[in-house]
């Protein structure tokens, strides 16, 4: 039986109220006559981390800028907070591009307040909430300071402290761990989470799949403009079976049977046999008896619940997956 969403025609909202942040559906972008975003449904839920996670061109910012009024869809519609004119709700939203910029001139507290302003926020009141998010954010010896005498680190966390000074509902991060090490990366991961712990709805776009892993409680696959997933990232793991990893002492027995006829064998130089495989369906318990009573004489079992990153492969493909991997954390150190 289909559900309600389902029995709607696309691009046809509920008009029953719910507890969503964002809900969207059938949203289709051309540029030039070229598609870029074709047909994405998303639904955020209020007070939800949630991430839109894809390799860089997959449409991930085109979509966000869709949800948020930026610009409009060629077909589809879209609410927040119930609105389907976003931009006429501005002040209850927060967004930090992925191309960053601030004035070079302006001092860190001067430019917390002027992004503040922009949405709404008298200068006087922000530059007394910059200041304190400057202190609580360890950047209070800065505040003088120009963004032209910062480091790239420091200079986007002013930025991104701009976006928050308003005390928005929602905050859309685009790419945001972009071009940050490891320190202030999980400095901005402490700060999502406590949005979140506040009721701030946080969604974030991202090709780097451990952060969406990490934080999110849902995601939006996009490849290639279309959404083949979204929901729980618990869902989208368990799409997966987990993998057994067994070392036995014998190679074989009539306890093979337990195990599936994909499972790979290895040898090991000296003794051991080393084996890998999906979890049967018959579960942990059956498996073991079966190794147990066949005397299969087990050395070390795990198993590992399937990651996100084996679910986007599964839902987008090997092609995808790859894209994704180019711009790895690995390889922006790099550059």
């Amino acid at each position: 039986m289909l559900t309600e969403a389902e029995q709607r025609p696309r691009g046809e909202l509920s008009s029953k109220p719910s507890p969503l942040a964002i809900e969207a559906r059938g949203l289709i972008k051309r540029f030039d006559g070229i598609l870029a975003v074709d047909g994405v449904d998303i639904t955020v839920p209020e007070g939800a981390i949630y991430g839109v996670l894809g390799p860089n061109g997959a449409g991930k910012t085109t979509t966000l800028r869709m949800l948020l009024g930026i610009i409009d869809p060629d077909e589809g519609v879209r609410r927040v907070f119930g609105h389907d004119r976003p931009h006429e709700i501005a002040r209850q939203i927060g967004y930090l591009p992925e191309e960053r910029g601030l004035y070079p001139a302006m001092k860190c507290d001067e430019a917390i307040a002027f992004l503040g302003a922009l949405r709404g926020l008298p200068l006087a009141e922000g530059r007394r909430r910059g200041r304190e998010l400057l202190e609580n954010h360890g950047l209070g010896h800065a505040i003088d300071r120009q963004i032209r005498q910062l480091s790239k680190g420091m200079a986007q966390t002013v930025q991104l402290l701009g976006t928050l000074v308003h005390h928005p509902r929602l905050v859309v991060f685009d790419e945001p761990f972009s071009g940050l090490d490891a320190i202030n990366q999980g400095k901005l991961e402490v700060m999502i989470r406590d949005l979140a712990a506040q009721g701030t709805t946080v969604i974030f776009s991202t090709h780097v799949i451990h952060h969406a892993e990490r934080l999110c409680n849902e995601v939006a696959i996009i490849a290639g403009g279309k959404v083949p997933y979204a929901g729980s990232v618990d869902v989208a793991r368990d799409r997966i079976p987990a993998q057994v990893r067994l070392e036995t002492v014998k190679g074989d027995g009539v306890w093979r049977r337990a195990l599936p006829e994909s499972a790979r064998h290895e040898t090991k130089s000296g003794g051991g046999h080393f084996w890998t495989f999906s979890l049967p369906d018959s579960g942990t318990e059956a498996l073991l008896r079966a190794l147990i009573e066949g005397e299969a004489g087990i050395l070390s079992l795990s198993i590992e619940r399937a990651g996100l990153h084996d679910a986007f492969v599964a839902i987008a493909g090997e092609a995808a997956a790859r894209e994704l991997g180019r711009n790895s954390p690995v390889e922006e150190a790099s550059r």
